[in-house]
C-alpha cells in the first residue's frame, strides 16, 4: 500500500485520506489506481465546485474589467491570484501535468465506477479574500513580493522534488516557515480549510470515505476528524465561510499615520520655525512621492503616471480610502487600456516576467503594486527622520 494512504477508523466508519503533490504525475496515477482498487462508497476531494468548473472549461478572462477591480480596491487579491496561478502553471508545464490535474483525475474515476464524490473545499475566491482582509499592507506586500519572485526564479523542481512534498516532515517545515513569515496567511490557507476538508468529509452520510488531498493538510483533517468523533457532529464552518470586515481599530490604524506625519510637520513649524517646518515637509514630499514614482518606474509605467505617482503619493497618504496604487493603476489603465488579446493570452502570459509586463491587464496591477510599495516604504523611510528633525 502507497506511503500516501492514511486509513482512519473511527467507529463503524473508515475514512482513507490519499495525500497528493499538486503538481505530481505520480500523483495523478496514484489516486485513480487507489480510488479503483479501495472502491470508496464516496470520493471526496480538495477542489471547489468553482475551481473545477475553470479547470474543466478553462478560465474566461474576459468578463474582468480593471477599473473595477482597481476601484473595488480587489488589485492585491487579483494580483496574489494570477501569480499564485503562474507558479502552479510553471510547475506543470516543467513536469508536465496541470495543477490540480489528481483531482480532475479522482472525480473523472469516480464518474467511470459509478462512486458519489463531493467538492470538499472552500469556495478559492473565499480563502483568498479571508486572507486578503486579514492581512495588512505590509503583509500583503511581503507575500507579493515572495511570490513574484517565484515567477521571476528560473529554478526548476525535478519531478523527485516535487514527490519529496508528499513527506511529513519535509510539510511542516514548509508550514513552520510560512507561520513564521506570515501567520494571518498560513491560519486561512491551512488551518481553517482543514476544518472545513475535514467537516465535508466528516458529513458525508457513508462508512467508507475516501477522500483527496494534498499531503499539507493531511495532519490537520486527521486531528480535525478525531475531534468531531469525540464530539458526535461535524464542526461549524459557517464563520470560515465569510469575510470579515475590518472593525473600528482598523480603521483608525489606517488614519495613524497620516496623523503622525501631519503632527510631526506642524510640531516643526511650531517649535521651530518656518525653515525647519518646510525642510520637514520637503523630506517627507520627496520621499514618499519619490518612491512611489520609483516604484511606477520599476514597473515600467507610463510617464505620464510616474509622474502622477509622485504628485498623487503624498496626497493619497493623507487619505487611506484613496491610495496611490489606485490612483496610478486607473490611470494607467486609462493610457494603456487593456484589449481583448490581452485577455485571450493572460493564461500564457502570466507564467513569464515578460509575459506579466508585456500584457497589459498583468501591467496595470504591477503599476499598481510597485507604487503602492514604493509610497509604503516612503513613509516608513521618512518618518524617523521626521521625529528626529522635531526633536530639534
Amino acid at each position: 500500500m502507497s506511503e500516501t494512504i492514511t486509513r482512519l477508523a473511527l467507529g463503524e466508519r473508515e475514512f482513507i485520506l490519499v495525500g497528493t503533490a499538486h503538481v505530481s504525475r505520480e500523483s495523478v496515477d496514484e489516486v485513480e489506481r487507489i480510488i479503483s482498487s479501495q472502491r470508496p462508497e464516496r470520493v471526496c476531494v480538495e477542489i471547489d465546485a468553482s475551481r473545477y468548473a475553470a479547470m474543466t472549461r478553462g478560465d474566461d478572462w474576459s468578463s474582468l474589467n480593471i477599473y473595477d477591480v482597481i476601484r473595488q480596491k480587489k488589485g492585491f487579491l487579483l494580483l496574489g491570484n494570477l501569480v499564485l496561478s503562474s507558479f502552479q502553471r510553471k510547475l506543470g508545464i516543467d513536469l508536465g501535468v496541470k495543477p490540480g490535474e489528481e483531482m480532475i483525475k479522482a472525480i473523472k474515476t469516480a464518474q467511470e465506477l459509478g462512486i458519489p464524490y463531493s467538492f470538499s473545499d472552500r469556495e478559492i475566491q473565499t480563502t483568498l479574500r479571508r486572507a486578503w482582509s486579514k492581512t495588512g499592507l505590509w503583509g500583503k506586500s511581503k507575500l507579493l513580493s515572495a511570490m513574484l519572485s517565484s515567477v521571476i526564479s528560473t529554478e526548476k523542481l525535478s519531478q523527485k522534488e516535487i514527490e519529496e512534498l508528499k513527506k511529513k516532515s519535509e510539510l511542516e517545515g514548509m508550514m513552520d516557515e510560512l507561520a513564521a513569515y506570515l501567520p494571518s496567511v498560513k491560519e486561512v490557507l491551512i488551518d481553517e480549510r482543514d476544518i472545513c476538508l475535514a467537516a465535508d468529509i466528516y458529513s458525508s452520510s457513508e462508512s467508507r470515505v475516501l477522500a483527496v488531498v494534498g499531503a499539507g493538510h493531511v495532519p490537520g483533517i486527521i486531528r480535525r476528524l478525531h475531534e468531531m468523533h469525540e464530539n458526535g457532529k461535524p464542526s461549524e464552518t459557517e464563520v470560515f465561510k465569510e469575510v470579515p470586515t475590518g472593525g473600528i481599530l482598523s480603521k483608525v490604524l489606517g488614519w495613524l499615520i497620516p496623523a503622525v506625519i501631519v503632527a510631526l510637520i506642524g510640531w516643526g513649524f511650531y517649535t521651530a520655525g518656518h525653515g525647519q517646518g518646510l525642510e520637514m515637509l520637503w523630506v517627507w514630499l520627496i520621499a514618499n512621492g519619490g518612491l512611489a514614482a520609483l516604484g511606477s518606474l520599476a514597473a515600467l509605467a507610463h510617464p505620464v503616471t510616474i509622474l502622477a505617482s509622485f504628485v498623487a503619493a503624498p496626497v493619497a497618504t493623507l487619505n487611506p480610502a484613496i491610495g496611490v496604487g489606485m490612483l496610478t493603476g486607473l490611470l494607467e489603465a486609462y493610457l494603456r487600456k487593456p484589449k481583448v488579446e490581452d485577455f485571450e493570452s493572460l493564461h500564457n502570459d502570466i507564467t513569464s516576467v515578460k509575459g506579466f509586463f508585456r500584457n497589459r491587464f498583468t501591467h496595470v496591477l504591477l503599476v499598481f503594486f510597485f507604487s503602492s510599495l514604493g509610497g509604503m516604504a516612503g513613509n516608513f523611510i521618512a518618518l524617523p527622520y521626521l521625529a528626529a528633525l522635531a526633536g530639534k
